[in-house]
């Protein structure tokens, strides 16, 4: 498993007008979500910005946007709910637009939530271009003709935009926020720009738990790039001794077709210092260590304080057991079996995806980060109604199928994208009206 060649990457507004159509494609899918649950919800009666802003975990947001922390609720079971299991950055912001604007702190989620979900969709554009198309040949994998690293940018965003759940990506959650600073940050080691990718990890730490993801992807890249690094001296070093001090003359490489000129060098190695490597990896884990050290001096419960927060939400890691009898469950009546058939296949397709991401090369940070979501997600002991929203986050799964989608003839492909929208747009707003995300 290799890594990413660094390449010396366009500037920004060139890697906004080449994700453009991307941007727009998800603008597209994103407004037709929300007309059909404003439809919807007129339908019955109900706000739809209500749903989008002043619901279930928007409210905890905005709670601890406003007063801080200290809510919690007590139930009948002994069970309690406290606001410090919400990570505090997306509270943060909307106390900081509440501050300068006159939007109320619902508002302020609903905006950074807005701007967020762009930004997610520009930084898996960036990510996936970068991994099937400007860099694929420097890891030994195969780009695809015809512009493809671009297609498949675009493929990979509309995939995330038509999730059945991407509803949430309009709502005043933390889901868009955290993917656009995990996209950026993975983007970042990718081009070896290892202090960006350090604070955007130890940002997104502070946004959700799963910001271990991230941290896990930083860290993973450069203890890979430090291996690297000492066995490309020692390969060096036996050639120069072969060789009589003679060194051989580094070699660049061209692309043709009236492309730019790029040359490659080893990732992590070339252009990126050791010790920028090393402060981009001690800065990754700040954010959710931070966090989680202050919640425990809150709460008085040391370096276990945030999981004790956790369990008076009913919330653990089990390895997957508690979701595994979740299933198995649902296949002791009729029709509940088919939700159990449809959860199995689901589980089985992630599955798939993650494994064929692995035969198609993708770089080891990508996989480590992907890797951890699915088994945070996935493993989780409650909470099992939420696991389609909690592993939004995931999105380099998506890449094998938006290589297959960007095979298409662009008409097919416009055609399945769309039909997909519509169903899931309806999904949403059904879903929404229904139990919607707890």
């Amino acid at each position: 498993m290799t890594d990413l060649d660094v390449r010396a990457d366009p500037p920004r507004a060139q890697l906004l007008r080449r994700a453009a159509p991307a941007l727009l494609g998800y603008a597209a899918v994103r407004v037709l979500g929300l007309a059909v649950l404003a439809a919807w919800s007129a339908a019955r009666g109900k706000s739809a910005y209500t749903l989008l802003t002043a619901r279930w975990d928007s409210l905890w947001y905005s709670r601890v946007a406003g007063p801080g922390y200290g809510y919690e609720v007590r139930l009948p079971n002994g069970d309690v709910h406290s606001d410090l299991a919400f990570f505090p950055l997306l509270p943060w912001l909307e106390r900081l637009l509440h501050a300068i604007s006159p939007l109320s702190y619902a508002d302020a989620g609903f905006v950074v939530s807005l701007i967020a979900s762009l930004a997610a969709a520009w930084g898996i554009f960036a990510v996936a271009d970068l991994v099937h198309g400007r860099g694929a040949e420097g890891r030994g994998a195969r780009p695809m003709r015809g512009g493809g690293g671009r297609r498949v940018g675009v493929c990979a965003v509309l995939l995330w935009a038509v999730l059945p759940v991407g509803i949430v990506q309009s709502m005043a959650y933390s889901e868009s926020l955290f993917t656009a600073l995990a996209a950026w940050s993975l983007y970042a080691v990718l081009t070896g720009r290892w202090v960006s990718a350090g604070v955007l990890a130890a940002l997104a730490g502070l946004t959700r738990p799963v910001g271990l993801a991230v941290v896990a992807a930083v860290w993973v890249a450069g203890v890979t790039s430090f291996v690297r690094d000492r066995s490309t001296r020692g390969a060096h070093a036996e050639r120069v001794t072969a060789t009589g001090g003679a060194q051989e003359a580094p070699r660049a490489s061209s692309s043709t077709g009236g492309a730019r000129e790029e040359t490659h060098a080893p990732v992590l190695a070339a252009g990126a210092p050791a010790w920028r490597r090393a402060l981009g990896m001690l800065l990754a884990p700040l954010g959710t260590a931070g966090y989680v050290l202050w919640v425990g001096h809150r709460t008085g419960g040391g370096l276990l304080g945030y999981l004790d927060v956790q369990a008076g939400w009913r919330n653990g890691f089990d390895g997957g057991y508690a979701f595994a009898r979740f299933v198995a469950d649902k296949f002791s009546s009729f029709p509940s079996a088919l939700a159990g058939a449809g959860l199995t296949v689901g589980v089985a397709l992630l599955i798939w995806l993650y494994v064929t991401g692995v035969r198609q090369r993708q770089p080891v940070a990508l996989l480590v980060y992907t890797g951890v979501v699915l088994a945070l997600a996935l493993c989780a002991s409650s909470y099992f109604g939420s696991k389609p929203r909690l592993l939004m986050p995931a999105f380099p799964v998506l890449f094998p199928l938006a290589r297959a989608l960007a095979r298409l003839r662009t008409s097919r492909a416009v055609l399945v994208t769309a039909g997909v929208a519509v169903a899931t747009a309806v999904y949403g707003a059904f879903w929404l009206n229904g139990s919607g995300p707890p």
